[in-house]
C-alpha cells in the first residue's frame, strides 16, 4: 500500500514566506515517521495516516492560530496502482475494515471523532471523496456521507463536496475516517480537500 498526500499552503498575508516557514516547522516532530519533501509548489508527505493527518492537522493549525486569512490544499491518495508499495504506509484499519460492515465501520468512525483531542482552532473545510474502481463505490461514498452527517462537524453539503466546520482536532480526524473506512480497503480511494480559516468573509 501506498499512503500519502501533496499539500500546499496559502497565506493570504505579505509575510507570507514566514507564515508558509512556521507551518513547515509543526512538520518537525513527524520527519522520523514520515517522508517529507517540500519544493516551490507542495509538499509530500509520505507514510501511515496515523502520522500523515496529524502532521497535516499540526501544519494548519499552527498558521491559522495567527490572525491572517490562510488556506491549504490537500490531495490525498491511499492504494494508488501507480505507486509501489512502501512498507512506511503500514495501517492496520485498513487490515480490518474488509471484513467489517458499513454500520459498523460507521460506529468506529463516530467513536474516533469523539475521542479526537481538540486544539483550540476554528477551521472550516471542503471536501470530495473518490473511491476508484469500486462497482459499488455509490454505497461507500453515501455510507461516508452518513458518518458526516452524524460526526458533529458536519455544516452542509455542497454540489460536488462537503462542509465540515469545527475544531481542527475532530475536523481532521473526520477527514481520517472518511480516508480510512470508506471504499475498498486495498483499492484506490482518494480526497479532494481545502481547508480554510480566519477567512474575512461572513460566516
Amino acid at each position: 500500500m501506498f499512503i500519502g498526500a501533496q499539500v500546499s499552503l496559502y497565506p493570504m498575508t505579505t509575510d507570507f514566506v514566514g507564515v508558509i516557514l512556521s507551518g513547515l516547522s509543526a512538520l518537525d516532530p513527524y520527519r522520523n515517521d514520515l517522508r517529507i519533501e517540500t519544493d516551490d509548489i507542495s509538499t509530500l508527505m509520505v507514510g501511515a495516516p496515523g502520522p500523515l493527518f496529524d502532521a497535516i492537522r499540526d501544519l494548519f493549525a499552527r498558521v491559522a492560530k495567527g490572525p491572517d486569512h490562510v488556506a491549504m490544499h490537500v490531495t490525498l491518495s491511499r492504494g494508488c496502482p501507480g505507486e509501489p508499495d512502501d512498507p512506511s504506509c503500514r495501517c492496520d484499519i485498513l487490515a480490518v475494515a474488509q471484513s467489517q460492515s458499513l454500520a459498523e465501520r460507521q460506529r468506529l468512525a463516530l467513536e474516533a471523532v469523539t475521542a479526537a483531542p481538540l486544539s483550540g482552532v476554528e477551521i472550516d473545510v471542503q471536501f470530495s471523496l473518490y473511491v476508484m474502481g469500486s462497482g459499488g463505490h455509490m454505497d461507500e461514498i453515501y455510507g461516508c456521507i452518513a458518518f458526516l452527517r452524524d460526526s458533529g462537524t458536519f455544516l452542509r453539503s455542497k454540489n460536488f463536496c462537503t462542509r465540515l466546520r469545527g475544531d481542527a482536532g475532530p475536523v481532521f480526524e473526520t477527514l481520517r475516517q472518511a480516508f480510512l473506512r470508506f471504499g475498498p480497503a486495498q483499492g484506490h480511494v482518494t480526497i479532494d480537500l481545502t481547508a480554510s480559516a480566519n477567512s474575512p468573509s461572513a460566516r
